[in-house]
């Protein structure tokens, strides 16, 4: 309907330039023309110097002898034609060209263009709404159509609990009996929370493929306009269409940029926003029922949502979508390998198992990164290697072997990324060394992984020394090779990952029998800047840094200690990673009790290590695997 409209304005902007151009164009052949008067025309008659005449309505034009074009008026009793008759004057007689109803509506048509091309402009600018100019209050709700491509449940893989819960809603618009006798209702909206990339909005179009009923959706931001008002009467507007469709469902995705608590912002209850959520609130369960109508939204931010929202007969569930793990890996890869040739050395389950962490659109990304780069060599099919320099590239960042590097700093680097790969294989509570590499990735110089072996969970106070003891090695090796004065900025990332986690184990894990079992992270929070968190004396933020300060020198000590007493295998490591620059798990060992590393591939030697690298700085919720450490480059001017 919106673009039969639009191609009507364009056929009648174009009919109306047309008419001006001719309009126009005649005045000016009018204007080409000389004007003389009546009796210097009958004067020229009389002489001879007239060769053909003209007549349309009250113009005479003529052409005289001298090649020129005349024009006149003649008199209202003059009867020219009989008059150039006797004269021997060829004459010719043209219809009038307009009446005075045309001149009247061919003098409006430069005022109807300029209207016509200001509703244009000022629909466009009002975001094209339904309705014309004014319609800007209509929703922008979309039905979904399966011309894309249909998905199914079949395509959704790894949030198995998450599916079921809706496979429910599914099976209750199909055969709403089957719950109905037994005094179940149909729940009247479901919330879909969880990360980024975990697949909240390929569910709800999954939903669309399976449900067999119309399907709408819409963003949260499309709700919010500057004109007040507006935002509420979309919300209307979208309700009625639903009603209208039903048995339906309505898809809102980023609810969080209209639902967020209400009283939070500086507007009040005059804020557009609010006014939005309150008349939201009032269609999902008010006075009037929305029998048939299921309202499904996804956010990764619940926290901000307001609590009215989130109560029974609003969004009756409120489902989970996490990242997946080993077995939900493996499922999500097969299911976007399907249209990708693999070789007969590829194993997906290696691949899962070298990836904890990985969210389903990192999955995605992973195979699609592993089929370019085999493209990109020329490979019929895509190879285990292929996966494994996608994974690295992910993980760690493209390779930067055009980046020019003096020889002292690759060899401080070498000896930087041997302190934290010695320190990782010493202690047997860190995840065991994956790789380690002298080569720039990223925004690094150098950069040791670790794998964990599985899934991780839980995290032990030995575990946390452990992994400060290796975070800190780096800093520790360059003091113990080149001495304290000569130590560069390199560990900076270092020192960011392992204050993170001891302040993590200080201030919310309890782990410090100092400061004791107390959460002290809103008061840190508070303490930074933020607008909340609590109070705490001068006495127990001394405390909290000094507790901070000691695991975080217990771990530097505890690396210097292990870096002195394996000296030779210290020094074959850092030299090994001079000469060869990137040596995997096996061939790190193999260097440290002088042997030379194997010349195979990476799967070779690792077998069961295809995971991703652990995390040092412990966030509130679960990590995206990061590199252990890494040495980072030194800040150009």
């Amino acid at each position: 309907m919106g673009n039969a409209r639009n191609i009507a304005f364009w056929v009648v902007l174009f009919l109306l330039i047309l008419a001006l151009f001719n309009l126009f164009s005649g005045n000016n052949a009018n204007l080409q023309s000389r004007e003389i008067s009546y009796s210097e025309f009958v004067t020229n008659v009389n002489g001879g110097n007239v060769t053909n005449v003209t007549l349309d309505g009250e113009r005479i034009r003529f052409r005289g002898s001298d090649g020129s074009d005349y024009v006149t008026i003649k008199p209202s009793d003059a009867n020219v034609s009989e008059f150039l008759i006797e004269q021997n004057v060829p004459v010719r007689a043209e219809q009038q060209e307009q009446s005075g109803f045309q001149t009247f509506i061919l003098s409006l048509l430069p005022f109807l263009l300029l209207i016509g091309v200001w509703v244009y402009f000022m629909n466009r600018m009002q975001g094209g709404g339904k309705g014309g100019a004014m319609g800007f209050g209509k929703s922008k709700a979309k039905m979904l159509t399966q011309k894309e491509g249909r998905v199914t449940f079949d395509d959704v893989a790894g949030i198995d609990e998450a599916k079921e819960e809706l496979e429910e809603i599914v099976e209750f618009l199909r055969n709403p009996q089957k719950f109905s006798r037994l005094g179940g209702k149909i729940p009247k909206g479901a919330l879909l929370e969880g990360p980024p990339g975990t697949g909240k909005t390929l569910l709800a179009r999954a939903i669309a493929g399976e449900a067999g009923v119309p399907f709408f959706t819409i963003s949260g931001s499309d709700f919010v306009e500057m004109f007040v008002g507006v935002g509420a009467s979309r919300v209307r507007d979208m309700f009625e269409q639903a009603k209208k469709n039903a048995p339906c469902i309505v898809f809102i995705d980023e609810i969080d940029a209209v639902g967020r608590h209400r009283g939070a912002g500086y507007g009040g209850g005059n804020d557009e926003r609010e006014q939005t959520l309150n008349q939201l609130l009032v269609e999902m369960d008010g006075f009037e029922a929305n029998e048939g109508v299921i309202i499904i939204a996804a956010t990764n931010r619940k926290d901000v949502l307001d609590p009215a929202l989130l109560r029974p007969g609003r969004f009756d569930r409120q489902v989970t979508v996490g990242n997946p793990d080993i077995k939900g890996r493996e499922k999500i890869l097969h299911v976007h390998a399907r249209k990708t040739p693999l070789g007969p050395d590829v194993d997906l389950r290696i691949i899962a198992r070298g990836t904890p962490g990985f969210s389903g659109a990192d999955l995605a990304n992973l195979v699609n990164e592993a089929a370019l780069g085999a493209a990109r060599v020329g490979r019929r099919f895509v190879a285990m290697e292929d996966f494994e320099s996608a994974k690295d590239k992910i993980m760690m960042g493209a390779e930067r072997r055009s980046m020019v590097m003096t020889d002292e700093q690759k060899e401080m680097t070498a000896y930087h990324e041997a302190g934290h790969a010695l320190v990782g294989i010493m202690l047997p509570k860190c995840d065991p060394v994956y790789k380690a590499t002298i080569i720039p990735r990223g925004g690094a110089l150098g950069m040791v992984m670790s794998l964990p072996e599985m899934d991780r969970l839980n995290m032990f106070k030995d575990e946390c020394h452990q992994r400060l003891a290796m975070t800190m090695a780096g800093k520790a090796a360059e003091i113990w090779k080149y001495g304290p004065e000569s130590v560069s900025n390199g560990p900076a990332g270092d020192i960011m990952q392992a204050s993170a986690l001891a302040r993590a184990m200080v201030l919310r894990w309890g782990m410090s029998e100092k400061v004791g079992n107390i959460d002290y992270s809103e008061a840190a929070d508070g303490y930074s800047g933020s607008t909340g968190g609590f109070s705490v004396s001068a006495n127990t933020k001394e405390m909290i840094e000094e507790e901070v300060q000691k695991f975080i020198q217990d771990g530097y000590e505890w690396a210097v200690k292990i870096i002195t007493e394996n000296e030779t295998e210290f020094e074959r490591l850092a030299q090994g990673l001079l000469e060869y620059e990137t040596l995997t798990g096996d061939e790190i060992k193999k260097v440290m009790n002088g042997e030379a590393p194997n010349s195979g591939s990476d799967e070779d030697d690792t077998p069961d290590q295809g995971s991703a690298p652990s995390v040092t700085a412990i966030p509130k919720t679960k990590p995206r695997a990061k590199p252990t450490g890494g040495m980072e480059p030194e800040p150009t001017a």
